[in-house]
């Protein structure tokens, strides 16, 4: 069916109304920070500072040890997210390209761990990690990430199911070893989809709370989620602080996001070059 001048304008118009309905509460977040405390709590509110505060932002920031939080958070990240993709895509190449005995059974019990929520596993979990002397300090958080995730496992899996077995075959023939085979032709391959299981890490990770509220006791070792809570704790009716950092806080995601949205799109539709 052709599409219309007019029903482009009509779909493009309904796609402007919606960005700007989700961008509004981030725009109002921006210009709230950029206020001084009495235009914040004017009534009727005022859409715009008349002069705006960049300082609102370097005040919040030396509150607390936020470059601390952040160090630290960009650690976690970044570590968690490289465990992700090693462990993920070997144990995934693994069960799509090789045929070995009880492989379907082993990957119906590598998915049946999906079902079990982590509320279940979060006292025998913390049990164990303060067995190794690990409680306060970054490895309960980042170690689980080098044994991978059934998720990103089954995800990359259905991915290269679907590439061709002449592939290895014919580097075989070749002379390439199999772990040339994975690390040079088949690694390129997943860079869609492992740019997507990197994103969706990044995002769970930075965005974490819980975790790091469970395993963390020092305010040395807190990550930026958890500092952010307790500054919120702290400054709970000053909401000109807590509009700063919570934007600070949301920078680094949305970056990643814009900068990876095309290899997202690839691991999503599984398109291979």
């Amino acid at each position: 069916m052709r599409i219309t001048k007019s029903h482009k304008i009509i779909v493009y118009s309904i796609l402007v109304i919606l960005s700007l309905y989700f961008l509004f509460p981030f725009a109002w977040a921006l210009i709230t920070a950029l206020k001084t405390e009495g235009e914040a709590f004017s009534f009727p509110p005022k859409f715009s500072p008349d002069v705006p505060q960049f300082g609102n932002f370097i005040e919040a920031w030396k509150s607390q040890p936020f470059g601390t939080y952040f160090k630290n958070s960009v650690i976690v990240t970044v570590m968690t997210t490289i465990g992700q993709i090693i462990s993920c895509s070997l144990v995934a190449y693994g069960f799509a390209r090789y045929d070995f005995k009880y492989k379907n059974i082993l990957f119906i019990l590598l998915l049946s761990t999906m079902m079990i929520p982590w509320d279940v596993t979060m006292i025998p979990l913390y049990m164990e990690f303060n067995l190794f002397g690990w409680i306060n300090t970054l490895k309960p958080l980042i170690v689980p990430a080098f044994f991978g995730s059934a998720y990103n496992i089954f995800l990359l899996r259905q991915f290269l199911m679907n590439i061709p077995k002449d592939l290895e075959s014919a580097a075989r023939m070749d002379g390439a070893n199999e772990f040339q085979i994975f690390y040079k032709i088949f690694l390129p391959i997943m860079k869609g989809p492992l740019t997507l299981i990197a994103v969706l890490n990044i995002l769970l990770v930075w965005n974490d709370y819980l975790g790091p509220l469970i395993y963390l006791n020092d305010q040395s070792k807190y990550t930026m989620a958890l500092g952010l809570a307790a500054f919120r704790g702290v400054h709970e009716l000053q909401i000109i602080p807590i509009m700063a950092m919570t934007l600070v806080m949301i920078i680094p995601p949305v970056i990643v996001f814009a900068f990876a949205q095309k290899y997202i799109v690839e691991g999503v539709s599984g398109s291979i070059k």
